[in-house]
């Protein structure tokens, strides 16, 4: 099944830093494959080619070429790296009208299944949510964002690493990055988001405290497998993948 009134959105802007490599993040292979090839080929399994939607930025004539190579997709240019939130600002004004239910997915996290975002999609339509995320709890949740829930169980809001405390930092569960939004509260809340954080940047997180405090109706759903959210920011991480890859069935 694919969704004609959702837009995928898949990041992938960023220069890649702890890559140490020219080579823009996106576009290092694990089995001969770009990461971004990964991410888009899943994502058309279920948006379909013509609702692709890719943020390119650093070295966007090269992530550009592969993505051609392969796929027919519009492109929208970050042209500061101000953080996730300010990369899904730029897509937004070139999504068609019809796009009710935006995917944001990254481009770095090369595994997550269709069934997966099938499901997500899903859950976040049958709930009538503003916000659906993907989340899932990891042994080691070092460098990921992680998920704040009152005794009932209840989304309080996303913490970065960065901002996390030291008692937020032993929580195991994660955000993913990937998401669905509502299109019409997106819209509304993004212009909203502040860089008041450690690493001055507009993260797309920040939307799940607005939603709260706006009483908009968010929710979760676990993937079924960790290693469909890794995401690779390093060479050993993604020489780690690599190794993983026979482990998962694409």
């Amino acid at each position: 099944m694919k969704y004609v009134d959702v837009a995928a959105v898949i990041l992938a802007a960023g220069k890649g830093t702890r890559m140490k490599s020219d080579l823009p993040k996106v576009l290092h292979t694990i089995d001969s494959k770009s990461m971004i090839s990964y991410v888009t080929e899943c994502a058309v399994k279920v948006v379909g080619e013509k609702n692709i939607h890719i943020v390119v930025g650093h070295q966007a004539q090269k992530v550009k070429k592969e993505i051609d190579r392969q796929f027919d997709a519009v492109y929208a240019y970050q042209k500061n790296m101000f953080g996730t939130g300010d990369a899904v600002k730029a897509a937004l004004q070139g999504l068609p009208d019809n796009t009710k239910t935006v995917l944001v997915l990254n481009g770095d996290v090369p595994f997550v299944k269709a069934k997966t975002l099938l499901s997500l999609i899903n859950t976040h339509m049958e709930n009538r949510n503003s916000i659906t995320l993907l989340t899932i709890e990891i042994d080691d949740p070092t460098g990921y964002g992680r998920i704040i829930q009152d005794d009932k169980g209840s989304v309080i809001c996303i913490k970065e690493q960065a901002d996390a405390t030291f008692e937020e930092k032993k929580i195991k569960k994660i955000n993913s990055g990937i998401y669905c939004f509502d299109r019409e509260f997106l819209e509304y809340a993004i212009p909203k988001i502040e860089s008041n954080n450690v690493q001055k940047e507009y993260y797309l997180t920040d939307v799940m405290e607005i939603a709260i405090a706006q009483g908009a109706r968010t929710g979760l759903i676990s993937a079924d497998n960790w290693r469909e959210v890794i995401g690779v920011n390093t060479i050993a991480e993604l020489e780690r993948a690599q190794g993983l890859l026979k482990e998962i069935d694409l």
